[in-house]
C-alpha cells in the first residue's frame, strides 16, 4: 500500500513540474553581475522570424510621370513616380491581398479609381499610418521602421489583433464585467489577471505605473489591487509578445527606477505611446468604415498591440529592415544609410535623442 501512494505521489509531482518548462535553459547576462539582469531563455519556446518574401520585381529607379499625373484619385502619394508607385501597388499585393483576389481585393477592376470598396479606403489609411510610424515614432522603430508586411505577413487581416473582450462590458469596473478576470487567458500569461488591459493601456491613456516611490502607504500614491493587476496583466503581455522576460527592459533591484534600467525600457515606453497613436488616430477614426463583421463582439474594430508586429521575437522580423524594398514609407526624409540589417546592434540609439527619457518617464510607464 505504501508503495502505491508513493508512486502515486511521484506521478502527481510529475505532472505538477510538467507546467514548469523542463529541460535545458539558457541564461545572458545583460548588466553587471548581481544586477539582476540575466535573461532566462528556453530554446524550446524561442519564436522563429518569419521569412521575408523578395521584392515581386527589383525596385525601378525614381523620376517620369508622377502617379498622381497617371491615375486618377490618387491622394497619398500622388508625387511618387508611377513606376514606383506601381511597384508599391505589387508589394501590397504581396504582403497584404488575398492570393485569390489580388488587386481586386480593394478595387473594383472595371474603375480602378472608385473608392466604393471599404478595403481601399483602409489601405490609404494605412498608408499614412506607416508613414507616420517611421517619421513620427522612430524613437521605437528606429531605422529598422515598418512595411504592411512586419504586421500582415501576407494576410489580410493581421493574425494578432484585439478588440474589446467579450464580457467586458465596462473595463473600468470589476464589480458589472462577466469574465473580466479569473479566467485563465492567453493575453496575461494564462494568469487570472483582468484579461482586457488593451482597452485601458493600449486605446486609452491609463496610468500604466503602480509602484510606489516609498516603501510606506503615502496619500500622494493610492493604487487600487484592480489597478496593480490590470498593470501586470500589460506587463505579461508584453513579455509574450517580445518572447523575453521582465529584466530585459527592468531592474528587478527596482522595476520602478529609470536609472537602474536597461536601455530598451525607454524604447518600449515610445513604443506604447505609438500603439496609442495607432489605435486612437489610424483604427479607431474608420469605426464607420469597417463592416461589422471586422469588429469585435462591442462593435469596437480590431486594433493592434505589441504582438501585431512581434509575433514572439525581441525585434520584428529578427530586427531585418523592409524599406529599402519601398521607400516611400519612411513618410518623412529616409536615412542616408540605414545600419546592415537595418539595425543598431547595440541597444543604443539608432536616432539621436531617442532614449532620451521625457519629463512624463519621472510619473508613468
Amino acid at each position: 500500500m505504501t508503495r502505491v501512494v508513493t508512486i502515486v505521489a511521484l506521478g502527481g509531482s510529475v505532472l505538477l513540474l510538467a507546467g514548469c518548462e523542463l529541460g535545458p535553459k539558457r541564461s545572458t547576462q545583460t548588466g553587471y553581475r548581481g544586477a539582476g539582469l540575466n535573461q532566462i531563455i528556453d530554446p524550446d519556446t524561442i519564436a522563429e522570424a518569419t521569412a521575408i518574401p523578395p521584392a515581386p520585381y527589383p525596385l525601378p529607379p525614381d523620376g517620369g510621370p508622377t502617379a498622381g499625373e497617371s491615375y486618377q484619385n490618387v491622394k497619398v502619394v500622388a508625387g511618387l513616380s508611377k513606376e514606383r508607385f506601381d511597384h508599391l501597388m505589387a508589394e501590397m499585393n504581396q504582403w497584404v491581398a488575398p492570393p485569390e483576389q489580388g488587386c481586386n481585393y480593394c478595387h473594383n477592376p472595371e474603375n480602378m479609381a472608385s473608392d466604393e470598396k471599404y478595403t481601399k479606403v483602409v489601405a490609404r489609411r494605412m498608408l499614412q499610418m506607416t508613414q507616420t510610424i517611421n517619421s513620427k515614432w522612430a524613437s521605437h522603430v528606429k531605422l529598422t521602421g515598418v512595411t504592411c508586411y512586419t504586421c500582415h505577413r501576407g494576410n489580410a487581416v493581421p493574425e494578432y489583433k484585439w478588440a474589446m473582450a467579450e464580457g467586458t462590458t465596462e473595463p473600468t469596473t470589476i464589480l458589472r464585467n462577466k469574465h473580466g478576470q479569473n479566467t485563465p487567458n492567453q493575453n496575461v500569461g494564462y494568469a487570472s489577471l483582468p484579461y482586457d488591459p488593451f482597452a485601458q493601456y493600449l486605446s486609452g491613456k491609463a496610468q500604466i505605473r503602480v509602484a510606489s516611490s516609498s516603501p510606506f502607504p503615502s496619500s500622494d500614491h493610492i493604487v487600487s489591487i484592480k489597478a496593480a493587476e490590470q498593470s501586470y496583466g500589460l506587463m505579461m503581455h508584453i513579455s509574450g509578445a517580445l518572447g523575453v522576460n521582465c529584466t530585459y527592459c527592468h531592474n528587478s533591484q527596482s522595476f520602478r527606477a529609470w536609472n537602474l534600467s536597461r536601455a530598451q525600457r525607454g524604447t518600449a515606453y515610445y513604443g506604447i505611446r505609438m500603439v496609442r497613436d495607432v489605435n486612437e488616430n489610424y483604427i479607431q477614426s474608420l469605426q464607420r468604415v469597417f463592416p461589422a463583421y471586422r469588429k469585435g463582439p462591442h462593435g469596437d474594430p480590431y486594433k493592434v498591440n505589441c504582438t501585431t508586429c512581434h509575433q514572439g521575437v525581441s525585434k520584428p522580423l529578427g530586427g531585418v529592415c523592409m524599406i529599402a524594398q519601398a521607400p516611400i514609407l519612411w513618410g518623412g526624409a529616409a536615412p542616408e544609410a540605414a545600419p546592415e540589417g537595418g539595425t543598431d546592434g547595440s541597444g543604443a540609439a539608432a536616432v539621436p535623442g531617442a532614449f532620451a527619457k521625457p519629463a512624463a518617464m519621472t510619473a508613468r510607464k
